[in-house]
């Protein structure tokens, strides 16, 4: 089980017909007590039978106040209608999201026993009173009290009888609206019925796997019962979310409802599972689907190919760096063998829970989650001023994707460029990620419209753009890497905004310091580098110089914030943090090269050790010009730590225009989908590897060590320099800005796992191989002769 933090801070703009603004009134006043609320209803000749109900239980509350079956329940109220529907609304107290821990476990359980021991109650309704989360699954702050594995053992012996006894007692439906993931969407799977509403707020999953775990409250039992072992596992191993059309398709959930009238179809569908008037009808449709079923989950020969293709792309995927999607599989596939539901399939999946919650991989996946939680809260909050218009400078792919991220959360936003085709390829390219999004169902028509109304295009020509530009609270400056055009468009808008405005530069490689020195309001001056693609990269580096104020570095953190970023301060250095670990990284893979090391082999090292792109194919992605660029930045700063490999050898590759993937030639030559080593590329390396000695660790261990250390180590660097704030910092950002392996945690917790002291004496031995760009930091150095870790 899994919780998943919700953002609660956007609301439906769609208004509700008369009749359900009615119905909307009704509940409002049942809730209050008043007496006459039965009289809106008599008024109202065609209120729904449920309606009257809920009339009659205002009436008779206000006469005599029954003891609720949640009497004594922190987070539990529940109220009982007349027709004997028990209406329960779960609202976490202490938390902001509705997440299962202990405490609310043996509520959930006390509640169950006091619903079926009534003789009023005929059947339940459980319903969430957060705005927009049902259940977002366990509270996984109660893993970290977990110190063996039968430890770990009594979560899922704690959760598999309470669920057993919700399943197998009175009819419940789960009316679900918002969240409904890990231990929540494993809650639901127990309920007799399910219905969720038609809205982008309502998603299905079970993530568990993104942590490094299974499913362990019943869900790798019920849920291939329920939709069929083919459309379980991928839901299961992909951890991926289900919008509600297609949870009704899988028939994950029985019905979709409006959320307006999501509590009054539950209450109705509640009353005729009791009388037995309702059926639900789950299994296979069709002589098709009963053979597709009967073979893959009945014989032999079916499901052990299906186990064997699931394991082929478990493999293909992850490289066996994640034993919890094999996991998955191992206990499926005994359970689709005893029998879904079994004792023997509960138990299976209790193990298998129990084994993986101690791994390294899940400890290392859980505390990303954490981590991420902690870089989240705004390190300067008194002082945020609340941004409510955004203007973008620069129509390109970044300044379009900084458009894109800003409109879900319900910014006016201007976009400008210095020509009408530049704007409109950034205008198209929103729209057309937009459409994209609502083809997979991921928000409705209506929405993407909605968001793209809130979008002004202009360009420097037309006069217009000064008037809205004076209404921004934020400008973010997306335009060509030239300090002179940066300082002619800071001085122009700084002519037009108000005094209050924050001007941020999306600049990656110069400094904020020497922008600044265009600003005539330096204070409101900042830097705010997104990753390529935005709309897909979560990280944002904020950077200071020295002369901002704490609260225009408020002001960026919360619109970062609300764009669905994970921000991070960083100080104001030549790479910032992460291109700055990364050229050390890429230095190294130049290195390898040069001393005789193929290019596939390099990339496979790294694939191998869980990097989800090649360095060789990362430098054609972001193109060699570029990677060269960033290693110059860098090379005043950090001296002989980018100095291992030879960089003329890029002079020559530019100027021989292989320049990756965008010309067709550079590590690798692309043809259509085709990918193939250069062969002209090595012819040049082979000039260069005849002016310096050829190694011989070239094995993929030491390329793994060699390029993985120098990451590490200049993120060492970094902390000690004051650069990030802590380690969290360094390893959440190396994770979501390059994609450093999650299940080992981040550079500060791999050192933390390998040892400090060994991960020294290692650096050393290259040390004394290859040259003092291996020399450890002194932080690193310190943590070994302590004996102390990063984390505590």
């Amino acid at each position: 089980m899994t919780c998943t933090p919700i953002d609660s801070s956007r609301n439906s703009n769609l208004d509700p017909p008369k009749s359900v603004t009615f119905w909307r009134k009704m509940a409002s006043a049942i809730r209050t007590g008043w007496v006459h609320a039965s009289r809106m209803v008599r008024r109202a000749n065609t209120a729904p039978l449920h309606v009257r109900w809920l009339a009659a239980a205002a009436t008779e509350g206000a006469k005599a106040t029954a003891a609720s079956p949640a009497d004594g329940l922190k987070h539990f109220k529940c109220e009982v209608l007349p027709n004997g529907v028990a209406l329960i609304r779960y609202d976490r107290q202490d938390n902001k999201v509705n997440a299962i821990n202990f405490e609310v476990g043996t509520e959930l359980s006390q509640l169950w026993d006091n619903l079926e021991a009534s003789p009023k109650v005929r059947a339940s309704v459980l319903l969430s009173a957060k705005p927009n989360d049902w259940i977002a699954g366990a509270d996984i702050s109660m893993f970290e009290g977990c110190k063996t594995e039968a430890d770990m053992l009594a979560i899922p012996h704690g959760i598999h009888p309470m669920f057993k006894k919700l399943e197998s007692g009175k009819p419940i439906v789960a009316a679900i609206h918002g969240s409904c993931l890990g231990g929540g969407l494993e809650l639901a799977l127990a309920c007799t019925y399910r219905i969720a509403t038609e809205s982008p707020r309502t998603k299905l999953g079970l993530p568990e796997v993104m942590l490094g775990i299974l499913p362990g409250g019943g869900g790798t039992q019920r849920l291939p019962k329920l939709v069929g072992l083919q459309n379980a596992l991928p839901l299961m191993l992909m951890g991926s979310n289900v919008v509600p059309s297609k949870a009704k398709r899988l028939k994950l959930v029985d019905g979709t409802a409006d959320p307006h009238a999501l509590e009054f179809a539950a209450i109705k569908a509640a009353d005729e599972l009791a009388s037995g008037k309702l059926k639900p009808n789950r299994g296979p449709q069709g002589y098709v689907q009963k053979l597709m079923k009967f073979v893959l989950e009945s014989t032999s020969f079916g499901s052990d190919f299906v186990f064997k293709k699931a394991r082929e792309g478990v493999m293909k995927q992850t490289r066996g760096n994640y034993p919890a999607p094999l996991k998955i599989i191992d206990v499926v596939e005994a359970s689709t063998k005893a029998g879904y539901g079994s004792i023997a399939g509960f138990e299976a999946e209790a193990k298998g829970f129990a084994n993986l919650g101690m791994t390294s991989e899940s400890k290392a996946l859980r505390s990303i989650f954490f981590g991420e939680q902690a870089c989240r809260k705004n390190p300067y909050p008194a002082n945020a001023k609340a941004a409510k218009n955004v203007a973008v400078l620069g129509a390109g792919l970044m300044g379009a994707g900084i458009v894109e991220v800003s409109i879900p959360n319900g910014y006016k936003v201007t976009l400008m460029d210095a020509s009408e085709g530049g704007l409109a390829r950034g205008l198209n390219q929103i729209e057309k990620n937009l459409a994209g999004k609502v083809k997979r169902k991921r928000m409705t028509s209506f929405a993407a419209d909605q968001m793209m109304s809130q979008v002004t295009g202009v360009t420097t020509d037309q006069a217009i753009w000064k008037k809205k530009f004076s209404k921004a609270d934020l400008v973010v400056e997306a335009v060509f890497e030239s300090l002179e055009l940066k300082h002619k468009v800071i001085k122009d808008v700084e002519a037009v905004t108000g005094k209050h405005c924050v001007i941020a530069s999306n600049t990656s490689a110069i400094p904020i310091a020497e922008l600044a020195k265009g600003s005539s309001r330096p204070e409101n001056f900042i830097g705010m580098h997104y990753f390529s693609p935005v709309d897909k990269m979560r990280l944002l580096e904020i950077i200071p110089h020295k002369g901002t104020s704490d609260a225009t570095t408020s002001t960026a953190f919360e619109v970062g914030l609300k764009q669905g970023k994970i921000p991070i301060v960083v100080k104001d250095v030549p790479g910032f943090f992460v291109n700055r670990c990364l050229g050390p990284y890429m230095d190294e893979a130049v290195a390898l090269l040069q001393g005789g090391a193929n290019i596939q082999a390099i990339n496979e090292a790294m694939l191998d050790y869980g990097f989800p792109v090649g360095p060789m194919s990362l430098v054609d992605e972001v193109g060699i010009e570029v990677a060269a660029s960033v290693g110059k930045n860098l090379a005043g700063d950090l001296g002989v730590r980018v100095a291992a490999g030879d960089s003329t050898f890029f002079d020559e590759v530019i100027a021989n225009n292989w320049l990756g993937r965008k010309t067709g030639k550079g590590m690798f030559v692309y043809e259509g989908r085709k990918k193939e080593e250069h062969a002209e590329m090595i012819e040049l390396l082979e000039k260069y590897r005849a002016k310096r000695p050829q190694e011989s660790d070239n094995t993929a261990e030491d390329i793994q060590f060699r390029m993985m250390s120098r990451f590490v180590n200049e993120a060492a660097y970094c902390l000690q320099d004051g650069i990030i704030a802590n380690p969290t910092v360094g390893d959440i950002a190396s994770i979501f800005g390059i994609g450093f392996p999650p299940f080992r945690g981040g550079p500060f917790r791999l050192v933390d796992s390998y040892g400090a002291q060994k991960f020294c004496d290692e650096m050393m031995r290259y040390r004394d191989l290859h040259g003092d760009h291996f020399q450890p930091a002194q932080i690193l150095l310190d943590h070994a002769k302590n004996g102390t870790t990063f984390h505590k």
